[in-house]
């Protein structure tokens, strides 16, 4: 190697994720490629050479170095991974908080008109540039906590016109941000308000209309549905997904967030790529994702500010095989959180998973949930030079030290793009 655009030197504890290949299950959720006094050498954004500095420095010997960076003995792990936010949308529901500590749940909100419904209005009444400015301010906020990938849901429209405007907006920020953008279709996040009493006609109209029109402007790989009692059944999800994946579109399911409607099953049986929330999934169901290999994405973010007494099984999950990520569940209602470190202690405490687990679940199985696990989720060779330096010297201290950003530097495409914990690209 003649030329080397990167070099960050002095890391005292690099977590790799360097490992199997595939999701995680098990025991494998444990093993993240920990290297002590660490080193990685990036050429044109893709990592070169990763692993003991002294093995490093030797492979690099000679090359010119146009930037070294010193991790001044400290963490490093890859660039988090968002498998599952709903990241564009107008408004908040901050007055929304007064009826759950009085008691109304979720459903209920939804029922009298509020929560998504109470979005949707919000986000027909923005334009595209206010939708922009808004979640570039959230994806701003994400990055500088360590997320360099993202998945974006549509879902806030519920109408053709709308939901385009919404994977629109998606477009541009993927053109002008730094952190990468997946974009996922869900036109059947909830009935239209003028749809009340006629689901079986939005469903007509998501699978003939907005479906085949979104498949023509190129704008979604993925397409979602709220399988759960009182939005979409098993059988008009299955109807739906069905229609999507016939079009080309790659499956992602929420599912049995509430009630066990059989959305894992569901998810099983169509070979989605990932099943979302699982708070009330059956055994019949986990074993069913297990055997299908659909990823389990927890929103423990989404169940605390719910105020629920249970969360989603992760350590059943992980001991029936299956592969378990974790998201914000970043959205202007149920979870309104950018930190992904927010999870990661919620990870720990309210799902029992250790930090290992945890950091499993927010870079490689989060990337296998998101279709890019060839690209990021590991710091390894041929990969993107995605990673995140933090002020901490230890994984556990993460996690253990809640409520502050960790994050000092963030790397993206070999791009330095959070410095000091700000962002720092143009």
């Amino acid at each position: 190697m003649s030329q080397i655009d990167l070099l960050v030197h002095n890391i005292k504890a690099l977590v790799t994720m360097a490992g199997p290949a595939g999701a995680r299950s098990g025991a494998e959720m444990k093993e993240i490629g920990l290297v002590q006094d660490g080193a990685v050498a990036v050429v044109d954004g893709r990592i070169v050479a990763v692993g003991r500095e002294e093995d490093v420095q030797k492979q690099i010997q000679g090359a010119d170095i146009s930037t070294e960076w010193d991790a001044k003995g400290k963490l490093v792990t890859p660039g988090l991974v968002e498998p599952h936010t709903h990241l564009v949308h107008g408004g908040s529901r901050e007055h929304e908080l007064s009826l759950k500590l009085n008691g109304a749940s979720y459903l209920e909100i939804l029922e009298k008109g509020g929560g998504i419904l109470s979005t949707v209005r919000a986000t027909r009444a923005a334009t595209e540039e206010e939708l922009f400015v808004k979640a570039k301010k959230s994806l701003d906020q994400m990055l500088q906590f360590g997320a360099t990938t993202v998945e974006a849901k549509s879902g806030y429209g519920l109408s053709v016109k709308e939901e385009l405007k919404q994977l629109r907006v998606t477009s541009a920020l993927q053109k002008l941000h730094p952190v990468d953008l997946v974009s996922t279709f869900m036109g059947a996040h909830a009935v239209p308000t003028e749809y009340k009493g006629r689901t079986d006609e939005y469903v007509a109209l998501v699978i003939n209309e907005m479906l085949p029109e979104v498949k023509r402007s190129g704008l979604a790989e993925f397409c979602d549905v709220f399988c759960e009692h009182g939005v979409f059944s098993v059988e008009q999800s299955r109807a739906i997904m069905q229609a999507a994946r016939k079009l080309g579109f790659r499956l992602k399911l929420h599912a049995d967030e509430i009630e066990p409607l059989g959305g894992a099953e569901l998810a099983a049986e169509l070979g989605c790529i990932s099943a979302e929330h699982l708070l009330a999934a059956s055994d019949e169901g986990l074993l069913a994702m297990k055997e299908a290999g659909v990823v389990a994405v927890c929103l423990p973010a989404t169940s605390f500010n719910l105020r629920l007494s249970k969360h989603a099984r992760a350590r059943k999950m992980i001991e029936l095989g299956v592969p378990v990520a974790l998201s914000t569940d970043y959205n202007p209602g149920s979870s309104p959180t950018e930190s992904l470190q927010l999870v990661m202690t919620l990870g720990c405490l309210n799902l029992g998973l250790t930090p290992e687990e945890v950091l499993t679940a927010m870079t490689i199985n989060a990337a296998h949930a998101i279709g890019r696990a060839e690209q990021v989720g590991s710091l390894e060779v041929g990969k993107q030079a995605d990673l995140v330096i933090y002020d901490a010297d230890n994984l556990a201290y993460l996690p253990y030290h809640f409520g502050i950003n960790h994050v000092k530097t963030v790397v993206k495409n070999g791009q330095i793009v959070v410095q000091d914990g700000k962002v720092a690209y143009e």
